[in-house]
């Protein structure tokens, strides 16, 4: 993505705090480190294809809601 990852909208920690996880609990399903899932949150780690779609499935979503281009 390149220098245009801040252009990212990223609604992964609306749809968590809807699924009633923490960011722990999300970390697990997901195989990944909290810091990972917070990085992710705040904009500062792109999650890699795989880890995107492990995420979606836990949250029952899929990865176009979590993340889109404006």
């Amino acid at each position: 993505m390149g220098k245009d990852h801040n252009k990212l909208l990223n609604n992964l920690e609306a749809y968590r705090k809807s699924a009633g996880l923490t960011q722990q609990e999300l970390s697990e399903h997901a195989e990944v480190s909290r810091k990972s899932i917070n990085a992710i949150e705040n904009g500062v780690y792109i999650p890699s294809t795989v880890l995107a779609l492990k995420i979606a499935q836990t949250l029952k979503c899929t990865v176009e809601e979590l993340f889109k281009l404006p």
